[in-house]
Formats: C-alpha cells, structure tokens, sequence
C-alpha cells in the first residue's frame, strides 16, 4: 500500500512551494516571486511525530484561464486533487479573499476531500492580521495562520494534516527501485517520453522550450 498524499494547492504566487519546501525540509521545488514558476506535480515524503505521508507541489489554479500551459497546469494540479487524502488550500493574507480562491475553494469543496485553509504570509508575531478572517467566507472552517518563510504555525498546519490519515496507510517504499535520470537539452522530447513510459501526463507538454522547470520524479512498473 502506497503513502497517503497530501495535496499542496491555490492560485498562483500565494508561497506553495515555500511552504513545501519548508514541510518537507529541503530545497525541493523551485521558489520565484513569478507566477507560475513551479509547473508540474512534485512529491517528496514529509514526517511529523513519526508518521509519513507523500507531500505534493502543484502549480497555481487559474480556473478561468484558456492560456495552453495554465490549462494544463490546472489538469495537472487536478489529477493531484484526485488522488490525494487531504487538501492543503495556501491563500495570501497580504492579498485577502479573491475570486480566485473562491473558485479553488469551491472546486476543492465539491472533490469531497478534506480540505484544510492555509492562510499564509502571516509573518508578524503575536495577533494575526485583520485580514486573516475574511478567509472564513471561503467556508473551509477555521484557518491556520502560516509563514512559510519562518516555519510559523506550521506544526499546526501538520497536526491538523495527521487527523485525517490513518497510520494503517503509512508504507516503506521499496529499497529496490533502479533510479533513472532523463536529461537533455530543451525541447527534444523528454517530458513526451516520461509520459510515455509513464502511461499518463505526468509532466507538462508543450513546444516551448524550457516548459519543465523542476526535477519531476515518477514511478513506473515495467514486467
């Protein structure tokens, strides 16, 4: 039995991969102010209190958007959705409540997943900002305030992720696995053969050069 997953997801530029890569506690995903900078789905095992899950990166959700590679980075962050336990739901307290995490808040609402609201960027000490509880009207319950710069609430964060998994989940991975790097210069087709030898879109496709950005690990089964 695989690792429950946890799915990291919101809109774009609201600091996921900072706080994955604070969770997990190494420099994983890449980090920019830029939006749409982290692409495709990134795991990486998190522990907390002796217990493990898979943790997973996406790209920001633009659900209005028909721009090819926001599309696809909304299927991407999606398929994430599906398969995962729990939901972490990263909004922006310096930016308050969006459209957009209105409509992240409502698709996570209808995946009939836990969903747990982190509402990030609280980097102060002491009281929470005004603005933290406007992001009650999202109606995901009670939010955790987080600075995934600092480490910030962040236990908190992961003690509420615990409740909802089952230690009957938790698996070793296999010690066997051959692991195998494809690499090559832009645009010569490795995402199509990840794909490929993954039998799925594990990764993003496009005829623009440097559409991968991160290492992106898969598994895959051959006989």
């Amino acid at each position: 039995m695989a690792k429950p997953v946890v799915a990291v997801v919101g809109r774009p530029n609201v600091g996921k991969s900072t706080l994955f890569n604070k969770l997990i506690g190494q420099s994983l995903s890449i980090v920019e102010n830029t939006p749409g900078v982290t692409r495709d789905r990134i795991y990486a095992e998190c522990e907390w209190l002796g217990h493990s899950f898979m943790l997973v990166d996406t790209g920001g959700i633009e659900p209005q958007s028909d721009d090819v590679i926001l599309s696809q980075m909304r299927r991407q962050a999606e398929v994430a959705i599906e398969r995962a336990s729990v939901i972490i739901l990263v909004v922006d307290v310096r930016d308050g409540v969006t459209a957009t995490d209105h409509d992240v808040a409502q698709m996570l609402l209808k995946s009939g997943k836990p969903v747990i609201l982190c509402v990030n960027k609280c980097d102060g000490v002491g009281d929470v900002p005004a603005e933290f509880y406007e992001f009650y009207n999202l109606g995901l319950g009670d939010p955790i305030a987080v600075s995934s710069v600092h480490g910030h609430g962040t236990g908190d964060l992961l003690d509420e992720v615990l409740r909802y998994l089952s230690p009957e989940d938790e698996d070793d991975e296999e010690d066997d696995v051959i692991r195998v790097a494809v690499i090559g210069k832009p645009n010569v087709g490795k995402s199509s053969l990840i794909n490929r030898m993954a039998g799925e879109e594990r990764v993003i496709v496009s005829d623009i050069a440097g559409t991968t950005r991160d290492a992106v690990d898969t598994g895959v089964e051959n006989e």
